[in-house]
C-alpha cells in the first residue's frame, strides 16, 4: 500500500486555470485522465523566419485574440480524441492550478468545436492531483485539509 503525499491536492473534473507566461487568466479547463498531455486550443498556426530563426506563431483562445509567437517549440505526433495520429506543435509553459504552478509541455490544437479550450491530462497531474469526478472548480484543496474538515 502506497501512503498519499500529504500535499497532494484535490480537483474536479473541470478547474479554472492561469497561463501565467501567456498571460491568460481564469481559463475553464477540462481535467482528463484519459489524455496524456495537455492541450490548448489555438488557430492560425504558421512557422515563419524571423531573424534567420524559425518562429511558431499562433493565435491561442477565441477570447483574447492575441497573438503568440514562440522560438521554442517541437512538432509531435499525438493521438487524438478519435484515437488517429496528427502532429501537432508542442510549447512549454507554466500552468496555475489554484496556488500549485507546474512546469509543463501542451499542445497547440484547434480545439473549436471541443466544450473546453484547455485539456489537462494525467501527465500533468501524476503525483501532484487527485481527481475526483464528483467535484468541479475546487481550486486544488491539500486532502489534509479536506480530511481535517470531514472530521
Amino acid at each position: 500500500m502506497t501512503l498519499l503525499n500529504p500535499n497532494i491536492k484535490l480537483i474536479g473534473r473541470r478547474e479554472y486555470i492561469d497561463l501565467p507566461w501567456l498571460n491568460l487568466n481564469h481559463i475553464e479547463a477540462k481535467v482528463d485522465t484519459g489524455a496524456y498531455t495537455c492541450a490548448i486550443h489555438c488557430e492560425s498556426i504558421a512557422v515563419m523566419i524571423e531573424n534567420q530563426k524559425q518562429v511558431l506563431c499562433v493565435k491561442l483562445l477565441d477570447a483574447n485574440g492575441s497573438d503568440y509567437k514562440f522560438s521554442e517549440f517541437t512538432l509531435k505526433k499525438i493521438k487524438n480524441s478519435f484515437g488517429e495520429m496528427e502532429e501537432r506543435y508542442i510549447i512549454k509553459t507554466l500552468i496555475r492550478i489554484g496556488r500549485k504552478k507546474i512546469r509543463t509541455t501542451i499542445s497547440l490544437s484547434d480545439r473549436g468545436n471541443m466544450r473546453y479550450p484547455v485539456l489537462i491530462g494525467r501527465r500533468l497531474l501524476k503525483g501532484k492531483f487527485i481527481v475526483d469526478v464528483s467535484q468541479v472548480y475546487t481550486n486544488g484543496i491539500r486532502l489534509n485539509k479536506l480530511m481535517r474538515q470531514k472530521k
